[in-house]
């Protein structure tokens, strides 16, 4: 819809502006990881006072969920501008409803669902920071051997071997592997053995989401030509994506002060709570 045509209705809505949506996009950005650091001093609490894993995840997903449900009634409340036309009223109570019903989706699934946070990282949530206690040595004395690390060669093949989740490489905004050796420090030891056939499980799991994912945050997007979301379309993706799932506190750990937490920021703020309902 032109800009005249709007101005017509009596939308009494500004035009589209680049520069303020980028200023909005950084906004938003401060906020998420304004709740990541916040997120992780409330797990630590809890877990100073003696609340376990399954009971502090209840408790931080049930705010989380309570927050939505506030941006749901304040959406549902919310009124077309006065004098607009009649059209405009009726998009504007049908698109109202449609963001009521998501939003309360949202809010019902991370108030019942969201779990393993807590347990998935624990020296960051354990009294005064200290680290869990080491694993129990072997009989002979001796810690039994790790399995070696994957070799970044082995994952970025597993990776390229899903295309849905990949930008052309062309379009790429970084070397391949740029932020490999960080993404793979979030991998434990015991989840080395077989992590490559993993990431390759993972991704054929969340095929549509991935192919979402590029395609509203990939190179070319109206968010990534705001000089945001550049990890999008990247191999490596797969892998932070998957430890974002997986243990998401090992990963923040492992991603400050390695790499800039704006690139890290975006990527959660587009894939999204861990438990959100399919789109599809």
């Amino acid at each position: 819809m032109s800009d005249d045509h709007t101005e017509q209705s009596g939308s009494g809505l500004p035009p589209h502006d680049p520069v303020a949506y980028g200023e909005e996009l950084a906004r938003i950005g401060l906020h998420q990881s304004q709740a990541i650091e916040s997120r992780t001093v409330v797990y630590r609490a809890l877990a100073a006072a003696g609340i376990g894993h399954e009971q502090a995840d209840t408790i931080v997903s049930q705010v989380q969920a309570g927050a939505i449900a506030g941006a749901h009634t304040w959406i549902s409340e919310s009124t077309a501008p006065h004098g607009a036309d009649p059209r405009f009223e009726a998009g504007w109570h049908a698109g109202v409803r449609d963001v009521g019903r998501l939003l309360l989706r949202i809010a019902d699934t991370t108030a019942t669902t969201t779990r393993g946070l807590a347990a998935s990282h624990t020296f960051l949530i354990t009294p005064a920071g200290r680290e869990a206690p080491a694993p129990t040595p072997t009989p002979a004395g001796r810690k039994a051997p790790e399995p070696p690390a994957p070799t970044p060669a082995e994952i970025l093949a597993a990776a390229e071997s899903c295309p849905w989740a990949l930008a052309p490489q062309e379009e790429r905004h970084w070397p391949d592997g740029a932020f490999l050796d960080t993404a793979l420090s979030a991998v434990r030891p015991e989840e080395y053995a077989g992590y490559a056939d993993r990431l390759q499980d993972f991704a054929r799991k969340h095929r549509a989401r991935l192919e979402d994912l590029l395609r509203a945050y990939g190179p070319g997007s109206t968010p990534a030509s705001h000089g945001r979301y550049a990890l999008i379309g990247q191999p490596e993706t797969l892998v932070i994506l998957e430890r974002m799932e997986t243990a998401p506190f090992l990963l923040r750990a492992t991603w400050d002060g390695e790499e800039e937490d704006v690139f890290l920021d975006d990527l959660e703020f587009a894939w999204g709570p861990r438990t959100r309902l399919s789109r599809r």
